[in-house]
């Protein structure tokens, strides 16, 4: 289906990334969890928790850290891995050159969990993002448009697409 969002079909994700992310999140569940929680038992030990800033910063980090596991382990488990298929149309996974509003840009199409993945100075553009919608499915020499945000209608001029 055409218009499923990357959160129903999963988030696309090189090798590389998957591999990045599944490190983090072992780290994070082995590591990191057990550093914090000794942080906030050093700080319990402290004394009276209403006014230890300590107990509360490490009760914070272990709040923040489970809920990048909670968001790690969903991401990875519906995930697709592997290089994208490509058939010179614009998706998931493609770098896109495009003159957008008149001026030219070059980014890639995917989450941000691919960053790492792209040449350097190559931006990351959500699929889900305005800009991504009208691109998905076109091919270099199309003209698609779409509506920014702002209500403003801007068209954009693909000029080269090629997979990541």
């Amino acid at each position: 289906m055409a218009d499923e969002t990357t959160e129903q079909q999963g988030t696309w994700l090189t090798q590389e990334a998957y591999d990045r992310l599944t490190e983090e999140l072992e780290h994070r569940k082995n590591t990191e969890r057990k550093a914090i929680a000794q942080r906030v038992e050093a700080a319990r030990q402290e004394g009276d928790l209403r006014e230890n800033a300590g107990y509360h910063a490490a009760r914070e980090e272990a709040s923040l850290n489970e809920a990048r596991i909670a968001t790690l382990t969903e991401m990875l488990e519906h995930a697709q891995v592997g290089a994208a298929a490509f058939d010179g149309s614009v998706a998931l996974g493609t770098i896109v050159t495009a003159k957008v509003a008149g001026r030219e840009q070059t980014f890639a199409l995917g989450g941000q969990e691919i960053t790492e993945d792209v040449p350097d100075g190559v931006k990351v553009f959500s699929p889900d993002a305005p800009l991504g919608r009208a691109l998905m499915g076109h091919r270099a020499g199309e003209t698609v448009s779409y509506s920014a945000p702002t209500g403003k209608e801007i068209s954009a001029e693909i000029l080269d697409v090629k997979a990541l």
